[in-house]
């Protein structure tokens, strides 16, 4: 005699089985698939960085600051760049500006003048800068110019500032002349020549010796004492902000 309660159990577990080789949406809605997370914030590397004009006499262009990885904006005993040298002769910073290796490039909005500051702000998504370059022209002379050199900033930390003061430079393209006609600067009205490509001078960077002036015996100068300088010509100070 068959055992009414084992047939109901092995019914029971048959269906059971049926029930688990369906799909598990089987009231007949598609299934709501699973939230996708949110991408992660782009990370932002932020520097401030203020200019101050050390010399007495001698307006500066508006400085170009750049952050980059790879090279240096110039190098001691090697020739200028034609960038560099239309900054230094003209105190024009846009090739500076438009340079390969910048991540991010920032132009002050006006020269700065004997004694003034200027703050600036740059930053970078997602690469992180290693290095921080500031060029700007001493708009009184043929082709002086100063400013950091690919300045290391790959270990400062958030909220860490450092402070430096730089000298000046030669960029060797014009012959010191000191004429009002080769001069951009405010000597001359603004009427004196920027950039010119004809290189006449030794075409190397160099620590700049200085002007000589009129009041030196130089006859021909348009530049005096006043517009002497001792280094250090700028003063910078970094801070990161992210």
């Amino acid at each position: 005699m068959l055992n009414t309660k084992s047939i109901l159990t092995t019914a029971i577990a048959s269906s059971l089985l049926l029930l688990s080789a369906c799909s598990d949406n089987d009231d007949g809605f598609p299934e709501t698939p699973a939230p996708t997370p949110p991408a992660p914030a782009p990370v932002t590397f932020q520097f401030e960085v203020t200019v101050t004009n050390l010399t007495n006499a001698q307006p500066m262009s508006p400085v170009a600051v750049l952050l980059h990885n790879e090279g240096r904006i110039w190098t001691t005993g090697e020739p200028a760049s034609v960038a560099l040298e239309t900054i230094a002769e003209g105190g024009d910073n846009s090739q500076i500006l438009a340079l390969d290796v910048a991540l991010a490039a920032k132009g002050g909005e006006s020269p700065l003048a004997p004694g003034a500051s200027q703050t600036m702000t740059i930053s970078n998504l997602e690469t992180a800068p290693e290095r921080l370059s500031i060029v700007t022209m001493l708009v009184n002379t043929n082709d002086a110019f100063t400013g950091l050199n690919a300045y290391d900033v790959s270990n400062m930390a958030v909220d860490e500032s450092i402070s430096l003061r730089v000298g000046s430079y030669d960029s060797g393209t014009e012959r010191n002349s000191e004429r009002a006609n080769t001069i951009p600067g405010p000597v001359s009205g603004g009427a004196g020549e920027g950039f010119n490509a004809e290189r006449d001078d030794i075409d190397i960077v160099t620590r700049h010796p200085g002007i000589v002036s009129q009041d030196d015996g130089f006859r021909t100068s348009e530049l005096t004492q006043a517009h002497r300088w001792d280094d250090p010509t700028m003063n910078i100070t970094i801070r990161r902000l992210q």
